[in-house]
């Protein structure tokens, strides 16, 4: 049975202690594939954690010790504190504890302070012709004063409570054998792990070894980027002593165009025809993405359907990087029909000599009956829906039924 204070190894994968060892390696391929660093690039000391917890647990022996003795047991039982513990100081960064802080580590080891991210709102326009902007915000930066340091040279002490790690680890024992290892912000220090007098603070930070400071980014949006995409600024985010500063990442968030819809590399626009043009063919102008005039014609002869879709190759979005090669405008066309009794009866005649003949009429019987066409509020519904409503709420009211209507009965 695993020890109640050393099941942090199970947490990271998300399965209870006990396990078989099936349900470890799919909970192993889940987070492995989520957290790859193919796939997740920021989450590079998250798979790390990922795949050294898999390693212990899918071993039987370091399963077993672990299970038992913790944390401690997998250190003796590797021979001794140089071996194991160098793992999870390397892994966690200081022990299997060193990790609950969440704080990510950069390549030569430091700790990497936070990305910050920033959405960036662009039009259609901007990202079919490419745009450079100017971006304003602000961010911590180490103080030039006192260099990061929040004082004058030995003015900052390492806390004496917690001796510098910020962290109080208090262990309480549970029973004979079981012990439960808990931590909590040191309250001497607040958590930095460094305490300074108040009369050796830098006058400019006032201790707190950073100050805010306005940074002006160029940002570079390229042709044919897309709704969703990055764009990071490695290193810019915010300075902190000993951290190395994570990135500025900007998101881009495109704009809902009045005439245009992208999908992908292509554009979709819908334009509206009359009937003469759709039977007779036409001519129409549009102004492109990047204020080009385009001339669209339709030959004579050639019908255009109500909905139906044409397409003019090479005439959507630039390929992200391959700005030359771009995607299809697909225009679907809306018919607008003439108006009632737009045409006097003679003409209407003469007009009708010249489209495709009727079809032919149906023998009619002689006690056939004849019904008028009316025009339909889609808003109000049938009126004879209408009724049936309310013969069937009048229904209701006078026998208290009810259910789905009044049925009568035959005698």
């Amino acid at each position: 049975m695993a020890n109640v204070a050393d099941t942090k190894l199970y947490d990271i994968l998300g399965v209870p202690p006990g396990v078989s060892d099936n349900e470890l390696k799919k909970a192993y391929r889940k987070l492995a594939k989520e957290y790859h660093p193919d796939k997740n690039p920021n989450a590079g000391d998250k798979f790390k954690e990922i795949s050294f917890a898999y390693e212990v647990l899918s071993n039987p022996e370091k399963r077993e010790l672990y299970d038992r003795y913790g944390e401690q047991g997998l250190r003796e039982g590797s021979g001794g504190s140089g071996g194991m513990d160098d793992i999870f100081s390397h892994i966690f960064g200081g022990g299997l504890f060193g990790f609950m802080g969440n704080q990510s580590r950069s390549r030569n080891g430091r700790r990497r302070g936070e990305d910050m991210m920033h959405p960036l709102k662009v039009s259609l326009e901007d990202l079919y012709n490419g745009k450079t902007t100017k971006l304003q915000l602000s961010k911590n930066v180490l103080c030039s004063s006192c260099n990061g340091q929040g004082g004058k040279s030995g003015a900052v002490q390492k806390c004496a409570a917690c001796r510098g790690r910020g962290m109080r680890i208090m262990i309480r024992q549970l029973a004979p054998g079981m012990v439960q290892q808990m931590q909590s912000v040191c309250s001497d220090c607040n958590g930095e792990g460094e305490v300074i007098n108040e009369k050796d603070r830098c006058k400019k930070c006032e201790g707190k070894k950073v100050i805010k400071e306005v940074k002006i980014l160029e940002v570079h949006v390229d042709k044919g980027m897309k709704h969703g995409q990055r764009i990071t600024f490695t290193g810019e985010a915010d300075q902190a002593p000993g951290v190395e500063p994570g990135d500025i990442v900007l998101l881009l968030q495109e704009k809902e165009h009045e005439v245009f819809q992208r999908d992908g590399n292509d554009l979709h626009m819908t334009h509206k025809i009359g009937l003469v043009e759709a039977l007779c063919g036409f001519q129409f102008t549009f102004k492109h993405l990047d204020a080009r005039q385009i001339v669209v014609k339709y030959p004579p002869g050639k019908v255009i359907e109500p909905g139906c879709v044409r397409m003019v190759r090479g005439e959507g979005m630039p390929q992200y990087r391959n700005p030359f090669e771009k995607g299809d405008l697909y225009i679907k066309f809306d018919v607008q029909f003439p108006e009632n009794n737009w045409i006097s009866p003679e003409k209407l005649t003469e007009l009708e000599d010249l489209l495709p003949a009727r079809p032919e009429v149906p023998n009619i019987i002689s006690d056939a009956e004849e019904v008028d066409l009316q025009e339909f509020d889609t808003t109000r519904g049938s009126s004879g829906g209408q009724r049936r409503e309310a013969y069937n709420d009048s229904s209701d009211e006078e026998s208290g039924h009810h259910g789905p209507g009044v049925q009568c009965a035959h005698q």
